[in-house]
């Protein structure tokens, strides 16, 4: 295919028109790596409370795409240079930065890959890839892994003000039609400079940045931490606790092939070799759709209970609180659940339990949000006069939850 026919464009209903800038970036969509992420739901199970939540990985890495392409314009309309090379370096980094996520995002962390982080999955993807490519992606894993001098670029895909949360958080309040969620991403990245070959944001975008990080917040209530999403991640966490404890003791359960290898092996960072990754790449959202529809008719009760709860949407009840329960709050519903089901009170672990969330907008921990005065001077939003709410917006928000299975309300109040 000559090269001219890879310059294509996407439509899409955020930006309009987005454009494949090389005929690199093209090979690399159309990988098949790459295509898996049109099978990986962006926001989870949150299509369970958002019915338009149903986009996907592939949609928000196409975004982060573009917003990249328009910082590098607005970068070199202020005369900040940056190479060729470094350009195409943004682009696949940002490009691929999420290519490691599993089924359903974050819950295969907890469950099938343990041990693993998904940027670290990210990454060995990126490696296998740059062998395919030739040593065409050198320069944007060397982005990625923060180990290149100039730090914009990694601020640029990583940091409190970058690329991915500019676009899922618009991207996700654009799907699940929580308005609250919406960021001006255009105004942000017109307010970007570079100046000693740090990111800062110039003074007059300000309010831009609070706006972003109050958009932020309220996301993580409305949508990523709402209480019915997060008690189906943590069911899904349990199917999949679940199968892999019967399949541990010898029980063949019925799902593909590499769903079934991460079930009956414990693989850890070091035993993740290029033989896990195909495996692991094979994997997406239809796998564990599919297991859930099988194991909802299983013979054992906790396997077949908890698929059904997702499959119907018949989910636990679930209680969040600013106090911590007590241990007593769950061993009488425990101590009941297991009379009614006939279950060891371990195996009430699976119906009755207790976490907590965590909230913060912006970390004061991290790498700072960095403000460009009028005098050309350098300093933390934090550290602003005119940032009264960022105060507010960094101090860390934790609530308690507590799950069981409606039924048992009564005893609960």
């Amino acid at each position: 295919m000559s090269q001219i026919n890879k310059l294509k464009i996407f439509n899409d209903p955020i930006y309009g028109f987005i454009t494949i800038p090389n005929a690199l970036i093209y090979d690399l969509i159309q990988h098949p790596y790459f295509q898996r992420l049109r099978r990986i739901t962006q926001m989870g199970l949150s299509y369970l409370v958002y019915p338009g939540a149903n986009h996907t990985r592939f949609h928000h890495a196409l975004g982060c795409l573009h917003l990249m392409q328009k910082a590098v314009d607005v970068l070199r309309f202020k005369e900040v240079t940056i190479s060729e090379e470094e350009e195409n370096a943004l682009y696949i980094a940002i490009l691929l930065h999420d290519i490691g996520h599993g089924p359903f995002s974050h819950t295969m962390e907890k469950s099938i890959v343990e041990d693993v982080h998904h940027e670290e999955i990210s990454l060995f993807f990126m490696e296998q890839l740059n062998v395919e490519f030739e040593g065409k992606l050198n320069l944007a894993i060397k982005v990625f892994k923060g180990e290149y001098h100039r730090t914009f670029m990694l601020q640029l895909i990583s940091s409190q003000l970058d690329m991915d949360r500019m676009d899922y958080l618009k991207r996700d309040s654009f799907y699940s039609g929580v308005a609250e969620g919406n960021v001006n991403s255009e105004r942000l990245i017109q307010m970007m400079n570079v100046v000693d070959d740090v990111l800062v944001i110039e003074e007059k975008g300000i309010y831009s940045i609070e706006k972003f990080l109050m958009s932020r917040r309220l996301m993580y209530w409305q949508a990523y931490l709402h209480k019915t999403s997060l008690v189906a991640e943590l069911i899904l966490t349990k199917v999949l606790k679940r199968a892999k404890e019967l399949t541990n003791k010898g029980i063949q359960l019925t799902c593909s092939e590499p769903l079934q290898f991460f079930m009956q092996n414990k693989i850890s960072l070091e035993s993740f070799d290029a033989k896990n990754l195909d495996l692991f790449s094979q994997l997406d959202d239809f796998d564990i759709i599919s297991a859930l529809k099988t194991w909802q008719n299983n013979d054992d009760y906790i396997l077949s209970s908890l698929s059904k709860m997702i499959i119907n949407r018949d989910l636990l009840k679930i209680k969040l609180s600013s106090d911590k329960p007590t241990i007593d709050d769950l061993d009488i519903l425990k101590e009941k659940f297991a009379q009614e089901n006939n279950l060891s009170l371990q195996e009430t672990n699976y119906f009755i339990f207790k976490g907590k969330i965590k909230n913060q907008a912006y970390s004061i921990e991290a790498e700072p949000i960095r403000i460009l005065k009028k005098d050309r001077s350098v300093e933390d939003v934090f550290e602003s006069p005119d940032q009264l709410n960022l105060k507010s917006l960094s101090k860390s928000v934790t609530k308690y939850y507590i799950c069981f299975p409606k039924h048992l309300e009564q005893i609960k109040n």
